[in-house]
C-alpha cells in the first residue's frame, strides 16, 4: 500500500507560499506559508497535519487493540499537541503529547491505560517520529478509579 501528497513552494522562506494536495483529493491546494507555520497567521502548518496523521493513526489503531481484547468503545477522543521549539540548531520538535478521552463499555481504567499505552509505543506513525510522545488518558467511570493517569 502506498499513498502520496505533493507540495508546491513558489518564493522564498518568508514571503513565499506553498500548496499541498493529497492524492485522495481529500486536501487539494490548500495553502501554507512562514506565518502560518512560525507566526500566528491563520491556516495549516506541517506540525498540524503531524498531528492530525498522528491522533487519526493512534485511535484507529486504539479501537483495533481494543476490540482485539473484547471491547468495541463507544467514543474514543483524541487530541494531539505537536511542540515545535526553536533551539541553538534549529527548530524541533521535542514533544507530542497525546490527550485521549476514551468510553469503553466492560474495560477498566487500567485495562485502557494498558492498552492506550501499548498502541502509543506500536501505532505506525508514531514509530516513524523520533520525539518523546506522552499521554494522558482520562475514563468516564462510576467506579471509584482516578479519572486520569499519565502515561
Amino acid at each position: 500500500m502506498k499513498r502520496t501528497a505533493q507540495v508546491q513552494w513558489h518564493g522564498g522562506l518568508k514571503r513565499g507560499k506553498g500548496f499541498l494536495s493529497t492524492e485522495s483529493g481529500e486536501l487539494r491546494d490548500i495553502s501554507f506559508t512562514y506565518g502560518k507555520r512560525f507566526e500566528d497567521d491563520h491556516g495549516t502548518n506541517p506540525e498540524e497535519l503531524i498531528g492530525a496523521s498522528y491522533a487519526s493513526c493512534f485511535s484507529m489503531a486504539l479501537s483495533g487493540e481494543l476490540e482485539k481484547r473484547g471491547y468495541i468503545p463507544e467514543k474514543l477522543e483524541i487530541t494531539s499537541e505537536v511542540h515545535l521549539d526553536k533551539t541553538a540548531s534549529g527548530w524541533k520538535i521535542p514533544q507530542i503529547h497525546l490527550r485521549v478521552a476514551a468510553s469503553v463499555p466492560g474495560a477498566t481504567a487500567k485495562e485502557i491505560d494498558e492498552i492506550a499505552s501499548h498502541t502509543k509505543d506500536n501505532c505506525p506513525i508514531g514509530k516513524i517520529l523520533n520525539t518523546h510522545v506522552s499521554m494522558e488518558v482520562h475514563i468516564p467511570t462510576h467506579e471509584s478509579v482516578a479519572p486520569e493517569s499519565m502515561i
